[in-house]
């Protein structure tokens, strides 16, 4: 497997380290482990990269100091990749939990990778998914799997594999961090088209809270915008008008090449 694979591990968090080792080892996957940026101890104010007005006018609330480490922690697997001269690079969060045939399918993954270039980024680990056409199909342990065009990029980011435009892109374009990471990249990719998804997952979770977000589980409704619910509706709609538009102009390019292909 010829790409750099990298661990987001928090300072101290052994348990977890551990279990994503063993999987990894068992898995045949070399990794890097990268120590995740911890931001749990810090006021928002205090990263010069955050931009609270940016972040209340699109997320209606202010981020924790845990969800800024988190973006930071990415941005940085990102640059890696690119200091490595990969092609591509694959991330994942320390509560990952592997699914039976993860290798397997990552293989088959990275096979049609190799043969498409336009993507960006591809995420291997969403508990949900909406609005995507699939691109192939494919079966491990007993389990049928899709690789989707993600017209609605995923959430979360606990397993990512990143070309080397996508990380280009996403290190080039950071300016002010105005939403938490996994936010981020469906606000992007929604609008380029370019996410990539397996639907069922190849990795879930552990379940456990995360460490470098703080671990205080549900978020308050402290410091929330009093539009708070308003701005995310607005938030989700218009990212799904996005997706709704890019699947329908791809099943117009769709259907316009078979139309045009030869006869037999």
């Amino acid at each position: 497997m010829q790409l750099p694979v990298y661990l987001i591990n928090l300072d101290g968090s052994e348990d977890r380290l551990r279990s994503a080792t063993r999987q990894l080892d068992d898995a045949g996957i070399p990794f890097e482990r990268v120590p995740a940026f911890d931001g749990r101890a810090l006021r928002v104010e205090e990263f010069p990269g955050y931009d609270p007005v940016g972040t209340m006018a699109y997320m209606g609330r202010p981020l924790r100091g845990g969800e800024i480490g988190c973006y930071l922690s990415h941005l940085d697997c990102a640059r890696r990749v690119l200091d490595s001269g990969a092609a591509r690079g694959l991330v994942f969060e320390d509560d990952m939990q592997l699914k039976p045939g993860f290798a397997e399918g990552l293989r088959v993954v990275l096979d049609w990778l190799d043969e498409h270039p336009d993507w960006d980024l591809v995420n291997l680990g969403s508990p949900q998914h909406k609005i995507y056409t699939p691109v192939l199909g494919f079966d491990v342990a007993g389990r049928h799997h899709d690789l989707t065009r993600a017209h609605y990029f995923p959430m979360t980011a606990t397993a990512l594999i990143w070309s080397r435009q996508g990380a280009e892109t996403f290190v080039r374009t950071h300016d002010r961090i105005t939403r938490g990471v996994d936010n981020h990249f469906r606000h992007w990719l929604t609008r380029s088209d370019r996410g990539l998804a397996v639907w069922p997952p190849l990795v879930t979770t552990t379940g456990a809270e995360s460490d470098i977000e703080d671990g205080k589980g549900k978020r308050s409704a402290e410091g929330r915008h009093p539009l708070y619910g308003l701005i995310k509706q607005r938030r989700q709609i218009v990212n799904k008008l996005f997706a709704w538009r890019h699947k329908r102009d791809l099943a117009r390019r769709q259907r316009a090449a078979k139309g045009a292909a030869p006869r037999s």
